[in-house]
């Protein structure tokens, strides 16, 4: 099967990018340290939906997307007639000639799909040329964000629905084509059954599920004749709508027809409810389809639903088996973006030394770590303990079990002795070759669901949830502090030359 990419968009992405990305590779080049090594994480700073978990999510399009990586010549083309202030081309020809002969030569380790992730963790980390890693930040937050929030998010739902399945029906209501084909693999990563994007199921092998809307109905003399029609039509896919007019009304007309159904070896698959009261309009019609001898016809309900409706409609005794779960899935309605980031973290130094970069800011959450980082997994009787950030330059001197907060250090834990642990980066490239085998989309699904098996039910709830302990390594922690230490006494002893400059 060919890749997403070559499937829907058949040429080159690699201008996807913000331009900012393309002068500060040129500033790279222009400045001789385009090719030095260099170390970048993508990670975000907090769960989404005031959630305790986050579901990764992406990154088979991750690796589409660098498998094709490379600069067209229309894209050569129209990054040559960019003109500068002054109407001069804005990139040297050289550059260009330099753009023309660049392929992906990075490393790439990535957490896999399907894993519980948790803030500061680096779902990727990726070293090799500075200029390639910079040219790569905006495609990779592109796809990691919107993923990792739409799988969360199917997650949340499929984790009330229990037992009932959920399809994800909101391509009419998606961010454009790739957001709507995007949401719907995303959507089955986090546990929904099936999609109503067609598109989806031939790209992705998603199962698909449609019967009919309220024009079908309309588009005839009355609702019976419509169910009539429909059920001669599709005698084996027969989920009538039944809330056109009147639904406990259309619920007697869909037993109507399901009995005339009986009579031709078939069944009546169910009714569909869009709107109104659904606990009390489901619990209805169940009584009336049990009543009439359809205990097997399922109730499918729609109607702007998300994670907190479906829990209080099951709270109130909701009858549905199957949810249609639409916009507020697939546009994450209330949390529309993830907030994932992109920060260099090492870099080697002319002489071939790792130096840690570190970014700063007032505000703590947005301090970067410095480091090649790693996170190890710790579980204990088959649940998830803690997790572990540490810099591989280091990782043979770890020694203390204690992690401590990215942002709170009076929050620390200490790891229980004896736990099982893993190491969540695993090798994707080595040297711009791929030398992982992506996983099935199945797999994939079903390793989510194992993974949210292994975290306590109260982390996982919806409201208030527990904090999962996951921080950095004590002497990463350490080193952190230092860092900022050393740099903000560089910025007052800077400051206070500049000052007294000034008053000279």
């Amino acid at each position: 099967m060919s890749s997403f990419f070559e499937t829907v968009y058949k040429g080159s992405l690699t201008l996807l990018t913000d331009f900012y990305q393309l002068t500060m590779a040129y500033g790279y080049w222009k400045s001789g340290i385009s090719e030095r090594e260099s170390v970048f994480h993508l990670y975000f700073r907090k769960n989404p939906f005031n959630g305790g978990y986050t579901l990764n999510s992406g990154l088979e399009l991750v690796i589409d997307y660098l498998n094709q990586f490379k600069f067209s010549e229309d894209d050569l083309c129209y990054l040559s007639s960019i003109k500068d202030a002054d109407g001069k081309e804005l990139f040297e020809k050289e550059f260009i000639e330099y753009l023309k002969d660049m392929s992906f030569t990075c490393n790439l380790d990535a957490i896999q799909e399907g894993t519980i992730v948790f803030p500061y963790e680096p779902l990727l980390r990726i070293s090799g040329p500075l200029i390639q890693c910079q040219l790569l930040e905006t495609p990779l937050l592109n796809i990691i964000n919107f993923h990792s929030l739409i799988s969360t998010k199917a997650a949340r739902v499929v984790s009330v629905a229990g037992t009932s399945q959920v399809l994800e029906f909101g391509l009419r209501r998606a961010q454009g084509v790739d957001g709507g084909l995007s949401a719907s693999r995303a959507a089955f990563i986090g546990g929904c059954s099936a999609t109503s994007n067609t598109l989806a199921g031939k790209i992705f092998n998603i199962p698909v599920r449609g019967t009919h809307s309220h024009s079908w109905v309309m588009a005839f003399d009355n609702e019976v004749e419509s169910f009539y029609a429909f059920a001669r039509a599709m005698p084996n896919n027969v989920i009538f709508l039944v809330d056109t007019y009147n639904s406990l009304e259309g619920v007697k007309k869909a037993i109507e027809v399901g009995n005339w159904l009986k009579t031709q070896g078939k069944k009546l698959g169910g009714i569909r409810l869009d709107s109104g009261d659904l606990a009390y309009l489901s619990i209805e019609a169940r009584k009336m389809l049990d009543k009439s001898g359809f205990p097997e016809a399922v109730i499918v309900a729609s109607n702007d639903l998300d994670e907190n409706v479906i829990a209080s409609l099951k709270e109130q005794g909701a009858q549905v088996a199957v949810w249609g779960v639409g916009t507020q899935l697939v546009t994450a309605f209330d949390q529309p973006a993830l907030g994932a980031v992109y920060k260099i973290s090492a870099i080697k130094s002319s002489t071939g030394h790792w130096e840690h970069r570190i970014k700063l800011s007032e505000q703590s959450m947005k301090i970067s770590t410095p480091g090649i980082l790693q996170v190890r997994r710790f579980s204990n009787k088959n649940l998830f303990e803690a997790d572990m950030i540490f810099d591989t330059l280091s990782s043979d001197k770890i020694k203390s079990s204690l992690i401590i907060d990215p942002e709170d250090f009076t929050r620390f834990c200490e790891i229980p002795k004896n736990c099982e642990s893993e190491d969540l980066l695993v090798p994707i490239y080595r040297e711009g070759k791929l030398i992982y085998k992506p996983p099935t989309l199945n797999e994939i699904r079903e390793r989510s669901f194992t993974q949210l098996r292994k975290l306590h039910a109260s982390i996982r709830r919806l409201m208030n949830p527990h904090h999962y302990p996951a921080g950095l390594e004590k002497k990463l922690h350490d080193y952190k502090l230092n860092l900022i230490y050393k740099f903000k006494k560089k910025d007052q002893h800077e400051k206070r030359a500049t000052d007294l400059n000034a008053s000279m």
